[in-house]
């Protein structure tokens, strides 16, 4: 007899149906599973056969095959040892296969029949809402993310026999629900605040104009002087997810299997993501036999902070550059090409030089001037093509540490934010853009013209300076920016000579 079981696979961030067929007939007891199957899969047979023994049902002593279909797509993981375990037991006479057809099935299987949870939910969970069947049997722990989507009924099981005795009688349960604007409300609070941050007020207000405008900064300074701190503040001032933007999120979150802990359900804040400097280029990017997102996509949405910039792999940061340029990635390979968002901030962080303190006054530097070259030169010009702001953060004093002046919070600071942002939205939103960074060289010249005082003050700032025609365009940009959060709808010299202070590091660069 044959059994067919409903399932889904995952090709990237895509989900797709997978129809499972277990057939047992009499012969030698082997168990063949066949459809490009990976390890993780052909492994379920031992954690299958142990699961049905151990939750008190009979292993058939016979030739069992079980196929997924379709065949030319290789399948991994073990989400389908649920569906194969109650493929053999209908195949098998052991439960009714007529009740198999009105359910989508996933989970682990533990040798004692546990269900465990797996990844790549909340995906599938969508999908199921373009498919007859909107049923999905999900491990407990899986159950608030899949609840995430409506339109579908969500049963959560904690065991192979509680899935069993659900199928024998289903009005004896109820499916699970939950509020998705209740769930991300209650995820949505950020652990840390800009109010904590004592001094580098210089630095606050230029991390506000980079939020503000989407503009990715880089910060250069010494040891101890609180890069890595302002940075993992920057996503507590930026906008609150809207609904469709944390599914986004939740999505590539589920796939990479890094939904931890499982109950949170959904992601409500943006996310912050700062890889070692070690970071293989694939894990940057994304990448493996079947693509998978990696931390570019990961960020999506929120931050990435890559701290020690210039100790990063040469390869892993120039592969950065069509990220930063289109917001998203692909990732080809024979079978499919696979495209991943990733519109992230950039955030960059590194000493000035191989010491690290050549901009600190209490601390003496051992590096020459062509040591402090080499170092600052690992950075490709092409890269910093795409970074609009490049601030100095010099070491913080001991009065600054000291006061007890409460510092500005991050809700007051987001006010701020989401104000500039709507301001660009309106301006910018019949060019399929939304921040003053995506401007264009029509755009700058359209919605970026200065009085005649502003633009002397540019000029002397070029020439004097000796800025690079690169940092003409990302100076009127940033400068746009810094009058919208002024509200005010001319670049005057005061927003120009800001924008100025935000590129003086040019010289180093």
């Amino acid at each position: 007899m044959v059994a067919k079981v409903l399932a889904f696979g995952l090709l990237g961030i895509e989900a797709y149906p997978l129809e499972i067929e277990a057939d047992v007939t009499s012969g030698l007891p082997i168990f063949t599973i066949v459809g490009m199957a990976d390890t993780a899969v052909r492994e379920s047979r031992e954690r299958v056969k142990s699961a049905i023994k151990n939750s008190g049902f009979t292993w058939p002593m016979d030739r069992i095959t079980v196929s997924l279909a379709p065949s030319d797509i290789k399948k991994e993981g073990a989400a389908f040892d649920l569906a194969i375990a109650l493929g053999i037991l209908a195949a098998t006479g052991q439960i009714s296969a007529e009740r198999l057809k009105s359910y989508c099935l996933l989970g682990e299987l533990s040798l004692n029949g546990h269900l465990r949870p797996v990844k790549g939910v909340l995906p599938i969970a969508l999908s199921l809402r373009q498919h007859a069947v909107k049923d999905i049997v999900v491990p407990a722990d899986n159950a608030t993310e899949a609840a995430a989507v409506k339109d579908i009924c969500v049963w959560p099981m904690k065991s192979l026999t509680e899935t069993i005795e659900f199928l024998h009688s289903p009005s004896m349960h109820t499916s699970f629900k939950a509020d998705i604007e209740e769930m991300l409300r209650k995820n949505s609070r950020y652990p840390l605040d800009f109010s904590e941050v004592k001094g580098q007020y210089l630095a606050k207000r230029a991390i506000e104009v980079a939020v503000a405008g989407n503009h990715n900064i880089l910060m250069i300074g010494p040891p101890g002087s609180g890069k890595s701190m302002l940075s993992k503040r920057i996503p507590s001032i930026m906008p609150a997810l809207s609904l469709q933007e944390a599914l986004e999120i939740t999505t590539l979150h589920s796939v990479a299997g890094v939904m931890a802990p499982y109950k949170n359900g959904i992601i409500g804040v943006r996310p912050f993501r700062s890889p070692h400097h070690t970071i293989s280029e694939t894990a940057l990017i994304g990448g493996q036999s079947i693509p998978q997102p990696g931390e570019i996509s990961l960020a999506h949405g929120g931050v990435l902070f890559l701290d020690e910039l210039t100790e990063f792999n040469r390869a892993a940061l120039e592969a950065l550059r069509q990220p930063l340029e289109e917001g998203l990635i692909r990732i080809s390979r024979i079978a499919k090409t696979s495209t991943f968002p990733a519109s992230f901030m950039f955030v960059g962080a590194m000493n000035p030089c191989p010491c690290g303190y050549s901009t600190d006054p209490r601390r003496v530097c051992r590096c020459n001037p062509a040591k402090i070259a080499t170092y600052l030169g690992k950075i490709s010009g092409p890269l910093l093509d795409r970074i609009d702001i490049h601030l100095e953060i010099p070491p913080i004093k001991y009065k600054e540490l000291i006061e007890r002046k409460v510092a500005e919070s991050s809700t007051v600071i987001r006010a701020r934010v989401e104000k500039t942002r709507a301001i660009q939205k309106m301006r910018l939103k019949e060019y399929g853009i939304l921040f003053n960074s995506q401007m264009e060289a029509k755009l700058i010249e359209r919605y970026c013209t200065l009085g005649e005082e502003a633009r002397e003050l540019l000029k002397m700032a070029l020439n004097e300076l000796k800025l690079s025609a690169r940092a003409y365009d990302k100076i009127l940009k940033v400068g746009r920016t810094i009058a919208d959060l002024a509200e005010s709808d001319l670049i005057s010299t005061q927003h120009i000579c800001e924008a100025i202070q935000y590129r003086n590091l040019d010289k180093w660069l």
